[in-house]
């Protein structure tokens, strides 16, 4: 794992071998961020990442110069080493939050710019996340919801579905949520 943009490009990554995770790919990583660049300014954006794991996600966006990074895992060793990961490269956006996912988005009241889950591929829960974010209004107007899932199963019947990306066995699904009023007084 590296880190493949911002004022850390280029720094690799080597978290203990017995975290319980899954990362996502740098090929993933680096299609994720080509389309990002292209959809929003990461620059002072705040992010919410959900199932951090390593926290590889976390640490590119904080790299990237976001404001703020809410990183939300279950496993204690997990938080630690993106705490420490964190605090070792200077980067004093990232917080670190030990928590069952579900059970941290009951009680989550913030906005965020934009969203990332990569839940355990093997989590039946998947479906619910677009729809606890967008009851809960947790993204901010023009916001994205981003699920990374196994490529055969399909989120795409929640109506701020966008799209869905495939590379090999992986998908992201983005979400997003509609800026209110604007689009209808410029004739969008």
């Amino acid at each position: 794992m590296r880190i493949i943009g911002g004022r850390l490009k280029g720094l690799r990554l080597n978290p203990p071998k017995n975290l319980p995770v899954r990362p996502t790919t740098d090929l993933a990583k680096e299609a994720l961020f080509n389309i990002l660049q292209n959809q929003i300014d990461l620059d002072g954006i705040k992010v919410l990442d959900l199932f951090s794991g390593t926290g590889n996600l976390a640490l590119e966006f904080a790299s990237r110069y976001a404001e703020s990074v809410m990183a939300i895992d279950r496993s204690i060793h997990c938080v630690n080493y993106l705490k420490d990961a964190a605090r070792q490269h200077g980067l004093t956006q990232i917080k670190t939050f030990k928590a069952d996912v579900f059970k941290y988005l009951e009680i989550e009241t913030d906005q965020y710019d934009l969203i990332f889950a990569d839940p355990p591929y093997d989590l039946s829960r998947i479906p619910e996340i677009p729809k606890i974010v967008f009851d809960k209004n947790l993204l901010l107007p023009g916001g994205l919801l981003i699920v990374e899932h196994q490529s055969m199963q399909n989120l795409g019947n929640h109506p701020n579905f966008t799209e869905q990306r495939r590379y090999g066995h992986s998908s992201f699904s983005f979400f997003t949520m509609e800026s209110g009023d604007e689009g209808a007084e410029s004739g969008e």
